[in-house]
């Protein structure tokens, strides 16, 4: 059992808990991500660990709710736990040991990137941080990030920060020059474009990607990708890769591949929470109809990591 120790909403959809898992906490590196199973009937799941301290013997997930299963995760509350969580998972991020590098966070991206600017300046390398969000309210991990370095926020709106894209302040820094490595990490459309702009400039270019994960230990081949022309797992091989070899056009059709069963889990979800609220309302139990939808979903995975 893994008691969740904190919570905290860091954006409309986006929730941070940090949950016990000293054994994780302990030897979990860079870029490795956990496998998180809330209880029976649920489904597994992938979270790349945010944050960790050894002494405390916590681990920080963050969780961007947009289907049922992740929904169940963040309503979790403080003392409550998740039943299941295994790792570290995937292979730590191969951090440079010198110069510059600019890590670039879309979206729940950036917590995913938050460790691994942490990483490298551990090891002297100054980072610049690059982070975006639709407006003010959608962007996270900013004061976590300047603890490592510079820190440039971009929203969409231009509502906070500088207004544009985060490949906008990311083609100023490539003008400037300096730039030794670049690690990026959001919505595959993001990672896509930070990938053909940073082709030309001939700067290294790794991306986490997000593929649909079941076992993480390559049996199931959910998260199979094309990287250079080959067919690799993101869960043992990965989940980084040169960016520059990515056929994000694939991994982006495949992470449809359950969206169908997604909406009709949070149709479902819905339905039994009217079905409770007519009953409470009645003051009677649910009938037949409510106790069907109760059911446990047959637990497909959920594309998003």
């Amino acid at each position: 059992m893994h008691p969740v120790r904190e919570k905290v909403q860091l954006s409309p959809n986006v929730t941070r808990l940090v949950v016990e898992a000293p054994r994780i906490a302990e030897i979990r590196q860079p870029g490795q991500f956990v496998i998180v199973h809330l209880g029976p009937g649920a489904e597994r799941i992938p979270l790349t660990i945010a944050d960790g301290d050894a002494v405390a013997g916590t681990i920080t997930l963050v969780i961007q709710s947009v289907g049922k299963s992740t929904a169940d995760l963040v309503a979790l509350e403080v003392g409550q736990a998740i039943i299941d969580i295994a790792g570290p998972l995937g292979r730590p991020t191969e951090l440079i040991g010198s110069g510059r590098a600019v890590c670039v966070g879309g979206g729940v991206g950036t917590a995913v990137v938050h460790p691994i600017a942490q990483g490298l300046a551990a090891r002297g390398v100054a980072v610049t941080s690059i982070i975006g969000g639709r407006s003010r309210e959608w962007v996270i991990f900013e004061e976590e990030l300047r603890r490592y370095g510079d820190v440039v926020v971009c929203t969409d709106d231009g509502s906070y920060g500088r207004h544009g894209f985060v490949t906008d302040a990311l083609r100023d820094l490539l003008d400037a020059g300096g730039v030794d490595e670049i690690y990026a990490v959001g919505p595959v459309p993001m990672m896509r474009a930070v990938s053909e702009l940073t082709r030309p400039y001939g700067v290294p270019t790794m991306v986490s990607l997000n593929a649909i994960m079941v076992d993480a230990t390559g049996m199931c081949g959910g998260c199979r990708v094309s990287v250079g022309g080959k067919t690799v797992y993101a869960c043992v091989e990965g989940p980084e890769f040169d960016a520059h070899k990515v056929d994000f056009r694939e991994l982006a059709d495949r992470l449809t591949t359950y969206r169908s069963f997604e909406q009709a889990a949070l149709e479902r979800q819905q339905q039994v929470h009217v079905a409770k609220m007519a009953a409470l309302a009645a003051e009677a139990p649910v009938g037949e109809m409510g106790a069907d939808f109760m059911r446990p979903p047959t637990g497909l995975p959920e594309a998003s990591r």
